[in-house]
């Protein structure tokens, strides 16, 4: 398989692409995530959905192109900068909230009603204030995470960040885990209870 056998990506998926490059932004998102966000919304509709580190929007544009029209996703991330480019493409959407905020500040603050799906693809949620984020999820609700698989960018010692979180997530009883070599290694958990 390769990226030739994609051919839903969003319209706007190219010129984020393209902005990416002119930028230096080095942290895009794998096509294949993408393609899987993208599935897995569509699978939830009328949902409250969050992303947790927009990044410059490349996974965005697969969320957004797979939500229905009373659907609500928020995605939020620490850079201004960044934030300022993703609105840009995406803030005339009314389902769609860009927070620039700390990750971990916001989870811990967050008030509103539970998501029914999250993709954390930011260091909160992620490998910190998991249980707070694992918590915020709907009976029913999906965590997906990426980069599971050693990356090239990895700094030293990040391995065994990865390796506690699969054990986390692992013992955790009250979700149901798929951990999948494929992309940059994905862990899809669905709340159970």
């Amino acid at each position: 398989m390769n990226d030739l056998n994609i051919l839903d990506k969003p319209k706007i998926h190219s010129e984020i692409e393209k902005k990416s490059k002119e930028i230096g932004f080095t942290m895009p998102s794998d096509l294949y995530i993408g393609t899987l966000l993208k599935t897995l919304i569509t699978s939830k509709p009328k949902s409250n959905l969050l992303e947790l580190g927009t990044g410059i929007g490349l996974s965005l544009s697969w969320m957004i192109d797979g939500m229905d029209t009373e659907s609500i996703l928020t995605s939020v991330d620490n850079d201004p900068k960044l934030i300022e480019i993703a609105g840009t493409y995406f803030g005339q959407d009314k389902r769609v909230k860009l927070i620039c905020a700390d990750g971990t500040e916001w989870i811990k603050n967050y008030e509103g009603e539970k998501f029914d799906l999250v993709f954390a693809d930011a260091w909160p949620g992620k490998y910190s204030e998991t249980d707070e984020i694992l918590d915020l999820i709907n009976v029913g609700g999906i965590y997906i995470i990426d980069d599971m698989l050693t990356q090239p960018n990895w700094p030293d010692g990040h391995q065994e960040n990865v390796n506690q979180l699969i054990q986390y997530l692992e013992n955790r009883e009250d979700f149901c885990l798929t951990k999948m070599n494929w992309s940059t290694g994905i862990i899809i958990a669905t709340k159970k209870y």
